[in-house]
């Protein structure tokens, strides 16, 4: 067959591509052609391998409500100690909004008291904890009108509660302390946010609070009646974290709780600079500040683990008499599914990976 000098055979234009894709060193033109490319070729291969890889995940969103003993997480956030790119720290108006949020799907994670995550737990929140932040010594306060001045005056009294076992807690230790009946008393469910306007319209007597809202309280003239001396083995502040967001993001939950760790020894390094930091935007002074860190017992990461860890874990006959306590409240239906709740795993790898060489 005759073949045009213009169109040669494909035969011989395989074998000229062949030889013009690289492999004939002894002419350098075809060389640098293939070298040419070559490289496109890879590049072009490189952009198809970048467009197929998964994104990074989103940052873990943590929600924090106002309350002093969560402040070593903002600390931590606002002295870069935690990565953006990981965690993301979001301060809620109240832990009954940090709530909503965590059964809403809009945080991840939440730092709220025992009490609170067991009932997002017995609600069939898939949710795991843990860590122990922090310990109320003292911290949670019974806030007066003036003309109470003793417990038994508390009887026929409003007495404005948050709808937490916090309050319930705290309400039932009040009764039992003053030798009165839950029936000796009215109780207003209101957030703690709204506390200060019940009290000055005198649609309460008295309020259960917390600092840093209850400064404002006192400074508006009520004062306290009883507070939460004695029972840290009952009010727990904990960590808490959607399973689902532990199963795929292992990684920033560790990150979490290391930011704590890193948070809370800022804070414990120098109390004085760190209140004067903590409370502005606040109603509370730097030496109320220091004074409620007082009520406070904290929980490094090492310390946190003792008590989650065992069979059963510490922490668990600690929370027997809350747990009671709430299924007598009707906040709770049944005891928790401590194996199923509790994780140290968390803290084990924070500490682990905090160990020498």
């Amino acid at each position: 067959m005759l073949q045009s000098a213009a169109f040669p055979a494909r035969e011989q234009v395989s074998r000229e591509l062949r030889t013009g894709w690289g492999q004939n060193l002894a002419d350098p033109a075809a060389g640098a052609w293939a070298r040419r490319i070559g490289s496109l070729a890879l590049l072009a291969f490189s952009l198809v391998l970048g467009s197929c890889e998964s994104p990074p995940p989103p940052p873990l969103v943590l929600g924090v409500n106002s309350w002093v003993g969560y402040d070593p997480l903002v600390l931590a956030r606002d002295r870069d100690m935690i990565d953006t790119a990981q965690i993301k720290v979001v301060e809620l108006s109240s832990s009954s909004e940090t709530m909503r949020g965590f059964r809403n799907g809009l945080i991840d994670a939440a730092a709220l008291t025992l009490d609170e995550a067991l009932r997002l737990a017995g609600e069939g929140q898939d949710l795991r904890l843990v860590a122990l932040l922090d310990a109320s010594a003292g911290a949670d306060v019974v806030l007066a009108r003036s003309g109470i001045g003793t417990l038994q005056a508390l009887r026929g009294e409003t007495i404005a509660v948050e709808r937490s076992a916090v309050g319930a807690l705290m309400l039932t230790r009040l009764l039992q302390k003053a030798g009165l009946r839950p029936a000796d008393v009215n109780v207003l469910n209101l957030e703690a946010s709204l506390h200060l306007d019940a009290l000055r319209d005198g649609k309460a007597g008295a309020a259960i609070s917390y600092q840093p809202l209850a400064s404002a309280l006192k400074k508006a003239g009520f004062h306290v009646v009883f507070d939460s001396a004695g029972l840290s083995d009952e009010l727990f502040d904990v960590l808490v974290v959607r399973a689902s967001a532990l199963r795929e993001r292992p990684a920033q939950v560790d990150a979490l709780i290391a930011g704590w760790r890193e948070g809370l020894r800022a804070l414990e390094r120098d109390r004085a600079a760190t209140a004067a930091d903590m409370a502005r935007g606040t109603d509370m002074t730097p030496e109320e500040y220091v004074d409620t860190l007082g009520g406070l017992a904290f929980y490094e990461p090492a310390a946190s683990l003792k008590q989650l860890t065992g069979q059963p874990p510490p922490l668990v006959h600690g929370a027997e008499r809350l747990v009671q306590t709430l299924i007598s409240a009707g906040l709770l239906d049944q005891a928790p599914d401590w194996g199923r709740l509790i994780d140290p795993e968390p803290a084990r790898r924070v500490m682990n990976a905090e160990k020498p060489s």
